[in-house]
């Protein structure tokens, strides 16, 4: 048996958080202390008026944070208190100088934490780690273009490069990012959806036709029933309490599936309104199920079974017209018990019967859900399961009812529809060549987890990353960064610094540019960019600071100088006239993609417009039969060793995907330390481990490897019993490589089994 230790992340192996209970209630006044704080002191005081007035305005910029869409009529102060903190740390007074990267060599900055990479501020000028050498350089922006072209243009195939993508990243920038790699002759467009909704959408896709949610804001307010399942709105999406909260005052009821008691589903505390600064709030969740991890998939056929064994509670006639592969599921169903249900969710059966007749009582069904679904090897199955309880149920296609996938970052699910993706449709390939006259490749190219394979491998020679942090954010840690440095080329396009840029190929760049928050002006005056939130509402975002920096380019300006310098004459897109003018792209753009005809017209209407939906809007669905597809996969039943717990990685409230605004996790009780691990006080104490003691966490995985992250804290806390819970990107290192979804391929970060090793504290 082999060992394999984390990599050197620059956290501490050992840090010492106080803890106190839990809270039970979110936001209220500490949310708008806490946001305020923070935005004075990344900003000031002026500059913080400035620019979060801005936030999510008709006129202004789309948070750079959650991808949660706004209501018609918008508040002064449209964002929530970590939408205030993504601001703020992107609209950061501090920066980081070519003296900066002089006076610190990228040995030392790859021993600092993500935290304080994060804080050093804004990145200014290009820079440039030629191989072999200790310190980043500044470069000039054609020496930097230079570089990458002689890069890609030695390569023996274009599919030796990887083209990343994160979701902060706008339509336009994303379409021309997508039309370059293709034109240079690869599919090789991985994203970060493929390590978060790729489940969703492969799910859906299959079911329904279209791997997109299905309502829009007005069907939560309309709902009968919610249920919220495998997520925690109050930190990853916090101005979702607001519309359920909207929905609970018009009749509907709510049910929580998740591990963990989360604050915000228990009460929420609404900054907009007197009564929730006063201190009551309003209960969210009126049947808390509180599921053991991986057990979702179990629940869901059961209550389907229950629902099919119920006279009159299928909508028989919605069956008949729109669905098939009914007699299946009925037949996986039959077979369903009452005791492996139980065993796998751990629920009691009285909570199960009181879901199914909330579930009978409501006509008009929204299920949302997030990671805590999405990321475990039977994930696809158990979306599809939750498809089949709405399909039962005729609920889909009707107002006030459907699925409901929350997207995590702010145009995830637009850089997927402007064609960032690995598979791309045949469809869209034809539209792509009749419009631009070249043959785009047909392979399919490489998602998240097999970019690492390739970089690993040595099939792959240049990573190219639009945003995010890609290193911290994959799975297997110790073997993402050795992939890493094996490139020969690495180069992110970034605002600030992270850990990406300290594990680098054998030669680095980095490329600074302009954030939400600043203004682009380029030759034909000052643009504006568009984004698409998690319900298909496609919108205007118009930055009004001033550049942090004046070598900063924006993203489209980036990838059109890079695709002239790299495609040369052999490529008559026009890249200059679309870095000039971005209404240039969005008229491209109306003619390749279905739904954004007459682009630039609609987006100028304040709101901007929404996209279609097949089976929300007319309830045709779009599928390899033409109707909505009932499923019946085999249901996983989680087994864990003897002493063995099943783990979870999730964040803290002061963070964002990878981006730590601080060390604390207000609502779980967790103050000045991230390396904690929440475990129920009866196993804990079964495995002998007091609360405050320290202990290691290794993952088991049939490859033979053991991955450990060392020294967290342990904290008794109320999660579900058999169940412990720990941050991410600290606890990444335990998840294997090849621990993915089946169909999907997204790491399965939510069901690692782990053993926990006392360490002395």
């Amino acid at each position: 048996m082999t060992r394999a230790t984390p990599s050197s992340s620059g956290d501490p192996v050992q840090d010492a958080p106080s803890v106190r209970p839990p809270r039970r209630s979110a936001a209220g006044l500490p949310a708008i202390g806490h946001a305020l704080r923070m935005a004075h002191r990344e900003m000031g005081v002026k500059r913080s008026a400035l620019t979060l007035l801005r936030v999510n305005q008709k006129e202004g910029f789309d948070c750079p944070g959650c991808a949660w869409p706004e209501d018609e009529r918008r508040h002064a102060a449209e964002f929530c208190e970590n939408g205030a903190k993504a601001v703020a740390e992107e609209a950061t007074r501090a920066r980081v100088t070519p003296a900066f990267f002089a006076r610190h060599t990228v040995a030392k900055l790859a021993e600092r934490s993500g935290y304080w990479l994060g804080k050093q501020g804004r990145i200014t000028q290009p820079v440039y780690l030629a191989k072999g050498a200790d310190h980043y350089q500044p470069v000039s922006w054609t020496q930097a273009f230079g570089i990458i072209a002689d890069e890609l243009r030695a390569l023996d195939s274009p599919d030796e490069a990887v083209f990343y993508t994160s979701g902060r990243t706008s339509n336009e920038a994303a379409f021309l990012y997508q039309l370059f790699a293709r034109e240079f002759g690869t599919n090789n467009l991985p994203d970060c959806s493929n390590m978060c909704h790729e489940s969703s959408g492969t799910a859906l896709t299959e079911t329904l036709g279209v791997g997109k949610g299905s309502v829009l804001l007005e069907d939560l307010h309309q709902a009968e029933l919610i249920i919220v399942a495998g997520q925690n709105p109050g930190t990853n999406h916090p101005r979702m309490l607001t519309a359920l909260e909207k929905a609970k005052q018009g009749g509907a009821r709510i049910i929580t599936v998740n591990p963990l008691p989360e604050a915000g589903m228990e009460r929420f505390r609404n900054p907009q309104t007197a009564r929730g600064l006063a201190g009551t709030g309003t209960p969210l969740t009126d049947l808390f199920l509180q599921i053991r991890i991986g057990g979702d998939q179990a629940l869901f056929r059961l209550l389907n079974k229950l629902v099919l064994e119920t006279p009159g509670a299928v909508d028989q006639e919605f069956v008949d017209a729109h669905t098939d592969g009914y007699e299946d599921l009925v037949k996986a169903a039959a077979e369903t018990g009452w005791e492996e249900t139980l065993t796998a969710t751990g629920l009691e059966r009285s909570r199960i019967e009181e879901a199914l007749r909330m579930v009978l009582e409501s006509q008009r069904i929204v299920v949302c859900w997030a990671m805590g679904l999405t990321q475990h090897k039977h994930a696809v199955a158990t979306i599809r399961e939750v498809v089949n309880l709405l399909l039962l149920r005729g609920a889909v296609g009707r107002p006030g009812a459907g699925v409901c996938p929350v997207r995590g970052h702010s145009n995830v699910q637009g850089d997927r529809t402007m064609g960032i993706v690995e598979r791309p449709a045949p469809a869209f390939l034809d539209a792509l060549e009749s419009e631009f006259g070249f043959a785009p490749p047909r392979e399919h190219g490489l998602d998240t987890v097999e970019s690492i394979r390739a970089l690993r491998d040595g099939r792959a020679q240049v990573f190219f990353a639009m945003g995010g942090n890609f290193v911290a954010a994959s799975p297997d840690t110790r073997v993402t960064e050795d992939a890493m440095r094996r490139a020969r080329l690495t180069v992110h396009v970034s605002t600030k610094l992270n850990r990406s840029h300290v594990v680098t190929g054998s030669r680095a760049l980095i490329l600074p540019t302009l954030g939400r928050t600043e203004r682009d002006v380029q030759a034909a005056g000052e643009q504006f960019v568009t984004v698409e939130d998690s319900m298909g509402m496609v919108h205007a975002s118009r930055g009004t600071l001033e550049p942090a920096g004046e070598h900063l380019l924006s993203e489209p300006a980036i990838v059109a100088r890079l695709a002239r310098r790299v495609l040369g004459t052999a490529s008559t897109t026009p890249w200059e006239d679309f870095e000039r003018d971005y209404s240039l792209v969005r008229d491209r753009i109306a003619r390749v993609i279905p739904g954004f005809e007459d682009f630039n017209t609609r987006i100028a209407r304040p709101g901007g417009f929404t996209l279609p939906h097949a089976p929300r809007d007319e309830r045709r669905f779009p599928t390899a039969t033409g109707k909505a597809r009932f499923t019946a996969a085999p249901v996983e039943h989680p087994h864990l060793p003897e002493g063995r717990l099943l783990l979870q990685t999730l964040r803290s409230h002061d963070q964002y995907n990878t981006t730590i605004y601080g060390l604390d996790d207000r609502y779980r009780g967790i103050k000045d330390g991230r390396r904690v691990v929440l475990v129920h006080p009866d196993d804990a104490v079964a495995l002998g481990l007091a609360d405050g003691t320290y202990a290691d966490l290794t993952s088991e995985w049939h490859d033979g490897t053991e991955r450990t992250a060392p020294g967290f804290r342990v904290v008794h806390y109320p999660t579900a019993r058999g169940c412990a819970a720990a941050y991410y990107p600290e606890t990444n290192v335990l998840v294997p490589l090849d621990a993915t979804a089946d169909g999907s391929n997204t790491p399965a970060s939510k069901s690692i089994v782990i053993r926990l090793t006392p360490t002395g504290g």
